[in-house]
């Protein structure tokens, strides 16, 4: 292996040697697999061969911190999902009315121990002005609370604004973000998710979820050293956070274990799996303890379905599939176009403007439909349940007026899916897997309701034969494959969708209905669409993540792909000094420049926080810049140099030009590799970074 030294040849040199390569990442950087899984590895070798006494002390430690982050960090998430679930539920009751025991208590709470509730308040009497005062504080609450939201991330965590997934997926890809995890992040993003789920815009609290966890991950992470100074490892702890999130978010701790695998990780091995699922459960309990709804339930969409599905159905669940695919692709396209107009416009600079009209326009249209004005949990929680399962009929929705509800149900599917374009990517934190199911749910119970109504009219017709009579239409279970179909065509997931919605409503008996939509919502996705809102967003936002579904270009080698030696900035071995390496790195912006000879022979590869860090700590060691100083391809002999090996890569990833590009995607990917030189016969032809890649298949 090549030792890389620089020679100074003066007296008394002081001299700076280290076994192991230092690497910092600064802000937008990459990360090294390769390099963090072997000082992992090198870690565990030293506390093996430690004895005695400390040797089993340490020894120990290692075995009990892994199991100890992953409980702390389960606990945690569980403790932030309760805290969201109560204080947003008593925000959203607060602009409809009050607890006469007690202004701190949720309807829920207030009425907890009473059939007919006398305690609850409403502001809205039925009187004029009654019904003029609830108007007001519902529109006045409800636009307070999403600017106060507004301000805390404008002001203390930009980073807090949206679901967080796409640059979640992003970081655990290798990509570095500060301060995007941090404690601050999480504050302002738990306190805001609140406030802006409480405003009544059309928002979800499922996705931020995950961004949560993976913040308490994060910062519990630099408890213990495994996973203080290795950011491969870092990862592996994120992902499993992921399932922790979505287990607190949908009550479903299976389903996030699938979704951390299908959806965000970008590496998981088969010891991440039980740290996903153990955290996903330790969270899931703990949220059972705390108890939020007072149902003994982790959610709200839990049902009860006395009875399976017919063949006559199948027609409708692929029409479901159809449309759930179709609105994915119109709602991902129009999104995509509003939030570039917001870029390029005057909005941009007006954002805390912007989410006060969205919230005034959303509630002053909400108050209107019965449907809108409680919240879209508490609508899609109602669309999934059987009627006998309703509480007060829920605004009409179980009586005989088909044609009135059905009418009312695709209206407010209209006005959820408008609602849901303009607000996802305001400046707010905001999800979108509630909203999705509530257009999906809408739809899907509307054309349950048709389908309810031509059996009513004509039950003895032959469509209707495989039905033994009773009850042969459910319209609550249309709604649920409906609200499967809309979030599949919008997120284009599949096998954990399925999951997430047989735990989210306990409705096993139609799985095999779900995958099949789940199926063709995604088919459709792809086919008219091509990506989720999730990998859309990560191109609009240039994030450097490569997917092994990125589709191929026209047959390319590496020597296409690379950024031609020509047009690098390469530093020389030879003749080099601390003030012409200081130069170097000041009147260039590139991430890292290759070592060569004046023949272009590969010697290693600096990154530019290295090089940074390197001539740092050499010239605060001896205030010399303008030594000659030599690159040395082989073992230095002199005892006074500068080893600079403890910062320099120097066995670069190299590959031949003529190399295909598939094959290079592949190391890049399977690797985790932040760069590969291109040469020929050790000379230096070019480098291919991610973001080459990413050209060339964008």
């Amino acid at each position: 292996m090549t030792n890389l030294s620089i020679n100074t040849n003066v007296p008394n040199y002081p001299s700076f040697k280290s076994s192991k390569r230092r690497i910092i990442y600064n802000d937008f950087s990459t990360i090294d697999w390769t390099l963090d899984s072997q000082k992992e590895r090198e870690r565990q070798q030293e506390i093996k061969k430690l004895t005695g006494y400390s040797g089993f002390i340490s020894q120990l430690f290692e075995m009990c911190q892994e199991s100890f982050i992953i409980i702390l960090v389960g606990c945690i998430t569980g403790l932030f999902a309760g805290f969201i679930d109560i204080t947003e539920g008593w925000l959203s009751n607060m602009r409809e009315g009050y607890c006469r025991e007690g202004f701190y208590l949720n309807k829920q709470f207030c009425c907890w121990l009473e059939s007919d509730c006398t305690d609850w308040v409403e502001y809205n009497d039925s009187s004029f002005l009654g019904t003029i005062f609830g108007f007001l504080v519902y529109c006045i609450l409800g636009l307070l609370f999403a600017v106060v939201a507004a301000i805390l991330v404008k002001e203390y965590a930009k980073y807090a604004a949206g679901s967080g997934i796409p640059e979640v997926k992003t970081i655990l890809g290798g990509f570095i973000i500060h301060r995007f995890l941090g404690f601050r992040t999480l504050i302002v993003k738990c306190l805001g998710l609140v406030l802006s789920v409480a405003s009544g815009l059309s928002v979800g609290k499922e996705g931020p979820s995950v961004h949560l966890a993976c913040c308490i991950a994060n910062i519990t992470s630099r408890l213990v050293p495994k996973y203080k100074g290795n950011q491969a490892n870092r990862r592996e702890l994120m992902s499993a956070a992921c399932a922790a999130g979505v287990s607190v978010a949908f009550g479903a701790p299976i389903g996030g274990v699938l979704f951390s695998l299908e959806e965000v990780s970008y590496y998981f091995p088969h010891k991440t799996m039980w740290k996903s699922f153990f955290m996903a459960m330790i969270a899931a309990i703990t949220l059972q303890i705390i108890n939020p709804f007072r149902t003994h339930k982790l959610v709200l969409f839990q049902v009860e379905l006395n009875r399976d599905w017919f063949g006559f159905e199948l027609p409708i669940f692929i029409l479901l599939g159809v449309l759930g695919g179709l609105y994915g692709v119109l709602f991902i396209k129009m999104n995509l176009k509003v939030i570039k107009y917001r870029r390029t416009s005057w909005i941009s600079n007006h954002p805390i403007a912007e989410v006060a009209c969205i919230a005034l326009v959303t509630a002053i249209i909400s108050y209107q439909f019965n449907f809108l004005s409680g919240g879209t949990a508490e609508l899609v929680a109602n669309l999934f349940r059987e009627c006998k399962e309703i509480e007060g009929d829920f605004h009409g929705l179980c009586s005989n007026s088909y044609a009135q509800n059905i009418f009312l149900l695709l209206l407010v599917a209209v006005l959820k899916a408008v609602f849901t374009i303009f607000t996802f990517g305001i400046k707010v934190p905001a999800g979108i897997f509630i909203p999705s199911m509530a257009v999906g749910a809408t739809v899907g119970r509307a054309i349950g309701m048709v389908i309810q109504a031509i059996y009513d009219a004509f039950p003895n017709f032959w469509v209707f034969a495989s039905c033994p009579g009773g009850e042969c239409v459910t319209p609550g279970t249309y709604a649920i494959i409906g609200a499967a179909a809309a979030l599949g065509g919008v997120t284009r997931m599949t096998v954990s969708l399925v999951v997430i919605m047989f735990e989210l409503t306990g409705a096993l008996s139609y799985v095999l209905p779900i995958m099949m939509t789940v199926v063709i919502a995604k088919w459709i996705g792809d086919t008219y669409g091509g990506e989720s809102i999730y990998d859309a967003l990560i191109h609009l936002n240039g994030y450097p993540f490569l997917s092994s579904e990125l589709k191929r270009g026209k047959a390319a080698t590496a020597a296409d792909l690379m950024t031609s030696v020509e047009d690098l900035v390469c530093i020389q071995s030879e003749g080099q000094t601390i003030q012409s390496l200081d130069t170097i790195y000041r009147e260039n912006r590139y991430k890292g420049f290759p070592v060569v000879t004046a023949d272009n022979l590969i010697i290693g590869y600096f990154g530019r926080a290295e090089l940074l860090s390197s001539i740092q700590t050499f010239t605060q060691a001896t205030q010399t810049q303008s030594n000659a100083i030599h690159f040395q391809p082989s073992f230095s002999l002199f005892d006074d140099s500068i080893d600079f090996q403890s910062w320099m890569d120097t066995t670069p990833m190299m590959v031949h030009p003529q190399m295909m590009q598939e094959t290079v995607q592949e190391l890049f990917i399977k690797m985790g590799l932040r760069y590969v030189l291109v040469a020929r016969n050790g000379v230096l032809k070019g480098i291919i970074t991610k973001k080459d890649l990413l050209r060339h298949f964008n």
